[in-house]
């Protein structure tokens, strides 16, 4: 679904991604992992072409991205979900849902959306910043389900977040990979991330240091302890 070679992003004349490498298959969750300055919200940015200068293979669905427009590269498929959410103030929760235009076939309905997220359902009237913090991440990640997108770029989404809400994300990712979604994670909370993702990359320094599948975190918890400082 999604394959990275030799990325490399600049922002003016700082280079920021120095090579990044990373496949993601259909169906899969993969985490990117690091400490905060490594490069994570850049390769995000880098894959979807909304950093200034980037130079390698990007490749969604086996086709190159490198080059296209960030608005054409969303109408493969691709939901991006930044870590501030971009609610509007002045819309209802309802009509910040409704706000996205399609990307591709396939996208949840609204009662599918409201049967996964019940609160926006019953918040569905009041405008968007009335919404607590756990609703608005909610709200910004039901926005893009709604598009038809199927690669999903998630960017931070439980910073700050209440555990109970945490705990509510976790599930809806799990259910996102049952339905066949694609999820690229970036996160800082690895308790949360750990259980989900099939592979965690860890980025330090633009470059990616570690690679982790699934069944691999407890033979190497003391190289993500060094790595991470959990």
């Amino acid at each position: 679904m999604l394959s990275v070679r030799g990325l490399n992003a600049w922002y003016g004349e700082s280079h920021v991604l120095q090579g990044i490498d990373l496949d993601v298959y259909p169906g899969q969750c993969i985490t990117l992992l690091g400490r905060n300055g490594a490069g994570r919200t850049t390769t995000l940015r880098s894959m979807l072409g909304l950093v200034g200068r980037r130079q390698g293979s990007v490749r969604i669905g086996g086709r190159e991205v490198i080059g296209m427009a960030p608005h054409r590269i969303a109408r493969l498929g691709v939901g991006y979900c930044p870590e501030e959410r971009g609610i509007y103030a002045a819309l209802t929760a309802e009509e910040n849902l409704m706000l996205l235009p399609k990307v591709a076939e396939g996208g949840m309905s609204v009662d599918e959306i409201y049967a996964m997220f019940p609160n926006l359902k019953e918040r569905a009237a009041s405008p968007g910043t009335r919404l607590s913090g756990g609703e608005q991440q909610m709200l910004a990640m039901a926005r893009i389900l709604r598009t038809g997108a199927n690669l999903l770029l998630l960017d931070e989404i439980t910073e700050g977040l209440a555990p109970v809400i945490v705990q509510k994300l976790g599930s809806v990712i799990k259910e996102l990979k049952q339905r066949g979604y694609t999820l690229v994670l970036v996160e800082q909370n690895f308790r949360f991330a750990r259980h989900l993702a099939d592979r965690h990359y860890v980025i330090e320094h633009g470059q990616v240091v570690e690679v982790i599948e699934h069944d691999e975190v407890d033979a190497k918890q003391d190289r993500l302890n060094e790595l991470l400082g959990i």
